[in-house]
């Protein structure tokens, strides 16, 4: 049985598809307590119900990570519930709206920075406050292949996935004299219903996997193993640091 996680508390935000999910399951597989979170209520409860048939602890609690209030609440129901917060990984964003830079509008600006650099900023925030007063936690963002790469169709996704690893290695700084270690995932082309539209459409997945030097697009699953070793004590000495998970595509 895996237990590199047992005793520890685990939050996930955007738990409830695609990596985040991945991810969520995996650490209840390792033996975590689990506090998830989404907007989708209906498969929060789907979930939670999922983790606790896995052995785990587990408590779904909807929070749109724009909203500060709601991700304090968030924060919060960890400590109040479970004492501790041990590991949170920031998953929850969306790709935004593609197109040139000139067709983009405020509305897609707003709507791509609130999900993806707001929310990782808001949630930095909290995490932070309640990990800081223990002096011990690991922080996990994800940002993407794009964020240092660019696409000229998708200016709103590549510049909100810029922020979040700005904002990784900033707070990493930050954290090291709390004993808090805060790094993130930046992966490829990923089998998601993200990648389904960002590619516009599954038939298209096939011209997006020939790409990515290793021919293939990759799991959720394998992201999240990136996302626990470095939420691991394996990882100990890690901090500010973006891990590429994306089959060579950033070698090229």
């Amino acid at each position: 049985m895996n237990t590199a996680f047992e005793n520890q508390v685990v939050l996930v935000t955007g738990a409830t598809a695609g990596i985040g999910r991945a991810a969520a399951v995996a650490f209840a597989r390792g033996g975590a307590t689990l506090v998830v979170s989404g907007r989708n209520e209906a498969a929060g409860a789907t979930l939670q119900a999922e983790l606790q048939g896995l052995g785990a602890h587990a408590l779904f609690v909807r929070a749109d990570v724009a909203n500060e209030a709601q991700v304090a609440h968030l924060v919060d129901q960890c400590v109040q519930r479970f004492s501790r917060l041990d590991v949170a990984v920031n998953s929850a964003g969306l790709e935004g709206a593609r197109g040139s830079i000139m067709e983009q509008t405020v509305e897609n600006y707003t709507a791509a920075f609130n999900a993806n650099a707001l929310g990782t900023f808001l949630c930095l925030k909290h995490q932070m406050r309640v990990m800081s007063a223990q002096k011990s936690g690991a922080i996990v963002n994800l940002s993407s292949t794009m964020g240092s790469r660019g696409n000229a169709l998708a200016p709103m996704y590549v510049a909100s996935k810029h922020a979040i690893e700005g904002f990784t290695k900033s707070v990493a700084l930050e954290a090291c004299q709390h004993n808090v270690r805060v790094n993130a995932v930046a992966p490829g082309p990923i089998a998601t219903e993200m990648l389904d539209r960002i590619a516009g459409g599954a038939q298209n997945l096939p011209m997006v996997a020939s790409t990515i030097p290793m021919n293939r697009i990759g799991t959720p699953d394998e992201v999240a193993d990136a996302i626990l070793y470095l939420a691991s004590k394996h990882a100990s000495y890690i901090t500010g640091q973006i891990l590429q998970v994306n089959g060579g595509k950033t070698a090229m």
